[in-house]
């Protein structure tokens, strides 16, 4: 190994000078030798430089170790398979290869060198550093076995001039790595930039307008409305079955199903308007100029309109799915973006209120029943806790011997500031809510206990209990109706379970499904408020169902003219066809109790027999007919004026 000298060791100067510079002054030529001398003296110094590889790393690697740098076993790897492959490809230029082969054979140097970039694992300033390390320590070894072969000065500047010929190459890669690689990461970091702000400012899931956007365009659009002195609008979208899809399906169909909604009303809007989503199920869309042209109504039929066909999802698109909207639209051009999306959600929930796909544009008065809801909504989550409700129970009569037969359950609540409140002014909300589940439930368990009381004192009654569309929604209403029978003890054909027809087509297939399970329970099912709703008679017969309440509407119709009577007497025939029992509601009058017994109808209910009566009210009406005598005319109007 040659002797180190302080000029040319360790960090005695920060990036040494070339040996090859004072080697070349001190030992010029005196005199030329032939140019075959030159060729063989090269020749042996490279070939000697082949064997020497090793001698070369050893002495890079005691240079360049030191506290101040320190790298990674795996840097440290692959500084040595530089230095291997660089001192390789200089022996090979030295011994006679042409630049190209010499090159060639550094080019695994080179893309080490890139990897190094990339992965960032030493700085430019230190990867420098150790280039001309070994440029110090490749020197001394070709020196020394320059003076081992006694070559020819000639031969050992040529062989530094090459040597350092190959460091300033090096260096000319190494800065093109490390610039390409700036580069790319200042376009990732672009791209990055890029990305989070659009994140940012739109929905993951759909690639819509999230809030804060809707909210400056918003912005934007009132301020153009303002100077332009055109109206501008706000349509709030809220899908009405998204949650029982997502629950039912499960959350990737749910997401799927908002991709598609999302581009089925991108497809129904003009491109000067703006289309965003605000979160869950909900969607806005800004509209102004030509528009609303037509008025915002134009636009939110297109949107329903959007909405009309199923949507086919899941595996091999076999799932459909059909859902619809309330939406909301609020008008202005001197309001505030907040205020404007805000007065939309409230017309939005008055659409939702008014029975769902459909548009209701914001009133100024709609702020205050807003309010009034809100608080109503509030209430009612804490109206079962508080025992605030509770039941009333109407007689059902057979017309034929005019003999109670059972006992219908209502619900009341009894709110803390507005007094007993019937069913029309808070079922609704418990249904939108959600919260009808939980106080169905509650009706089903004290229904059927107060039933199987009175069956045991003797009144050989039935109980009919009110099941809502929402309550169908989920399986958990047999198992509610299992535990209502089991925990009471009551026989399961003393309960008749009351589904309105319109819920009855809510999902039909569906709802038949859960309506079969509930009556191999042994359980009666009823189809409530009949003749108001869309089923036929095809529809009917794959329900279970025992028997048919003929809705009010077309009893009172009685007096009023003579298609009435008409229409009765072809309900009562339908029930007869099917086998089915026939209920006639809201009977007030007596002539109206005639003409239903002349039709044949089986039973009936209304105030002409009697009021809805609270429990103990109840339990006095049927001890007052438990000696077998039946209801007569005098009885009616006794009941009727007690009531």
């Amino acid at each position: 190994m040659p002797k180190q000298n302080s000029s040319q060791n360790g960090d005695a100067a920060r990036w040494p000078l070339p040996p090859a510079s004072a080697e070349s002054r001190s030992a010029a030529p005196t005199g030329s030798h032939p140019p075959q001398q030159l060729e063989g003296d090269l020749l042996r110094l490279g070939e000697a430089l082949k064997g020497r590889i090793e001698d070369v790393i050893r002495l890079t690697v005691d240079r360049t170790t030191g506290p101040d740098h320190d790298v990674d076993p795996t840097v440290q790897d692959s500084f040595e398979r530089i230095g291997r492959n660089s001192t390789s490809a200089v022996a090979r230029w030295i011994a006679g290869e042409t630049m190209e082969v010499a090159i060639e054979a550094g080019r695994g140097t080179w893309e080490i060198f890139g990897d190094l970039a990339v992965r960032r694992a030493a700085s430019l300033d230190e990867v420098t550093w150790r280039c001309f390390q070994w440029r110090n320590a490749m020197a001394d070894v070709t020196l020394d076995s320059a003076a081992q072969l006694g070559v020819s000065p000639e031969a050992r500047s040529e062989a530094m001039s090459k040597l350092q010929l190959s460091l300033e190459f090096s260096l000319l890669r190494i800065c093109e790595c490390f610039e390409s690689e700036r580069r790319r990461t200042d376009e990732d970091l672009n791209q990055r930039e890029q990305q989070l702000a659009f994140l940012a400012t739109h929905d993951a899931l759909t690639g819509l307008p999230n809030r804060t956007l809707i909210l400056d365009r918003t912005e934007q659009t009132l301020a153009r409305a303002h100077r332009n002195k055109t109206p501008a609008a706000v349509l709030f979208i809220d899908l009405d079955n998204f949650k029982d899809i997502n629950d039912t399906l499960g959350h990737s169909v749910g997401d799927e199903l908002l991709r598609a909604v999302a581009a089925r009303l991108g497809g129904a809007i003009r491109d000067s308007d703006t289309l965003g989503r605000l979160s869950g199920d909900e969607f806005v869309v800004i509209s102004e100029g030509v528009s609303l042209a037509a008025g915002p109504e134009l636009v939110a039929e297109r949107l329903l309109g959007a909405l009309g066909q199923p949507f086919k999802l899941g595996s091999g698109k076999k799932t459909r799915v059909t859902v619809s909207a309330s939406i909301g639209i609020a008008i202005g051009e001197r309001v505030m973006a907040e205020q404007l999306l805000r007065n939309a959600d409230i017309a939005m929930y008055r659409a939702k209120w008014g029975g769902r796909n459909r548009y209701v544009v914001f009133e100024a008065d709609m702020q205050k029943t807003m309010q009034e809801r809100m608080e109503l909504e509030m209430d009612l989550r804490e109206a079962l806790d508080k025992e605030e409700f509770f039941l009333v129970y109407q007689p059902t009569v057979k017309l034929s011997d005019m003999h109670p037969t059972g006992m219908e359950a209502l619900l009341r609540w009894n709110h803390p500031t507005h007094g007993v409140l019937q069913p029309d002014s808070f079922i609704p909300v418990l249904e939108e809510t959600g919260v009808i589940n939980e106080v169905g439930r509650w009706v089903l368990e004290q229904a059927c206990t107060q039933a199987a009381a009175w069956r045991a004192a003797g009144h050989a009654i039935t109980i009919a209990v009110n099941v809502s569309a929402r309550q169908l929604d989920t399986d958990q209403i047999t198992v509610d109706i299992q535990n209502a029978l089991s925990g009471s003890d009551l026989e399961p054909g003393a309960l008749m379970v009351e589904v309105t027809e319109t819920a009855l087509m809510h999902n039909a297939e569906t709802t038949a499904q859960r309506l079969n399970a509930i009556k191999q329970l042994g359980v009666q099912i009823a189809i409530d408020d009949f003749g108001t709703g869309y089923s036929s008679l095809a529809h009917l017969q794959q329900f279970p169902v025992d028997a048919l309440k003929i809705d009010q509407s077309f009893i009172s119709g009685l007096r009023r003219n003579e298609e009435g009577e008409t229409l009765i007497r072809t309900l009562v025939q339908l029930g007869k066809a099917l086998s089915i029992e026939t209920f006639a509601e809201g009977i007030e009058q007596q002539d109206e109790l005639s003409l239903l017994k002349e039709e044949d109808c089986d039973s009936g209910q209304g105030f002409l027999f009697a009021h809805p009566l609270e429990a103990a009210s109840a339990e006095e009406f049927l001890r007052s007919f438990a000696d077998g005598e039946a209801l007569n005319e005098g009885a009616l109007r006794g009941s009727l004026n007690s009531s």
